[in-house]
C-alpha cells in the first residue's frame, strides 16, 4: 500500500504536468481529471474520516507554504512554477495533488511508525522489564480530574465524572506506549479499562 499510495501521488503529480504541456486540454479538464484522481486514489488508500481531514489540510496547508516560498524567499533561491495559474502562484490543479499527497505520506509513516515499533518491541522483550512507577503495571491509575472519587460537586450537586466514567480510574499514559496500543483508538482505550476490575 505504500508503495501503491506514493507511485499513485507521483503519477498524479507526472500526469498534471504532461497535460499542462501538451495544450491539448483546458485548465478546468486538468482541474476535474486531478479532481477525480485524488477522490478515487483517497478511497483505495485510506478512506477514513481522519485520513480526509489530514488529506484536507494538505491540500490547504501544502499550497498556503508554497505562496509563502514563492512569495518571501528572495529570487533565484527558492523555486516557481512557470504556470502561475489562476491564483498568481501556481495552477489550481496542485490542490487535489497535494490532498492525494495526504494518504501517500500518512501510509508511509505508518508504515515506518509500525517498523520501529516492531524493532522496539523485539527490543524490549530481550531487556528484563521494571514495573511502571506510577502504575505498578496495573495500566490504571487515579483519574485526576475527580480525583479517584469518580464524581465531583458542582453546585451542591454529585455528578458522574465523565473522565473514568464513575471508576475514578483513567489509563495510565506513562506506561501506554509499552503494551503497543494506538493512543488514538479511544475505543480501543474504553475496552482495555472496561475488562479492568474496579
Amino acid at each position: 500500500l505504500i508503495l501503491a499510495g506514493i507511485s499513485l501521488f507521483t503519477f498524479q503529480y507526472y500526469l498534471s504536468g504532461v497535460l499542462s504541456a501538451s495544450g491539448v486540454v483546458d485548465r478546468g479538464t486538468i482541474l476535474n481529471v486531478m479532481s477525480v484522481f485524488a477522490v478515487v486514489g483517497f478511497g483505495i488508500l485510506d478512506g477514513s474520516a481522519v485520513g480526509f481531514l489530514v488529506s484536507l489540510a494538505t491540500a490547504l496547508g501544502g499550497p498556503l507554504i508554497e505562496v509563502g516560498l514563492i512569495r518571501f524567499l528572495p529570487p533565484g533561491v527558492g523555486y516557481h512554477y512557470n504556470d502561475l495559474g489562476e491564483t498568481g502562484f501556481f495552477p489550481l490543479w496542485i490542490v487535489p495533488v497535494y490532498f492525494l499527497g495526504g494518504p501517500a505520506v500518512g501510509n508511509l509513516a505508518r508504515g515506518y511508525w509500525g517498523y520501529l515499533n516492531a524493532s522496539t518491541s523485539d527490543d524490549r522483550q530481550t531487556m528484563p522489564k521494571t514495573p511502571c512507577p506510577y502504575c505498578r503495571d496495573t495500566r490504571a491509575v487515579s483519574c485526576p480530574n475527580c480525583d479517584a472519587q469518580g464524581y465531583y460537586v458542582t453546585y451542591n450537586t454529585r455528578v458522574k465524572c465523565n473522565c473514568c466514567k464513575g471508576r475514578g480510574l483513567v489509563i495510565c499514559r506513562a506506561c501506554f506506549g509499552d503494551y503497543g496500543d494506538d493512543p488514538n483508538d479511544l475505543e480501543g482505550i474504553r475496552q482495555i479499562m472496561n475488562r479492568m476490575p474496579d
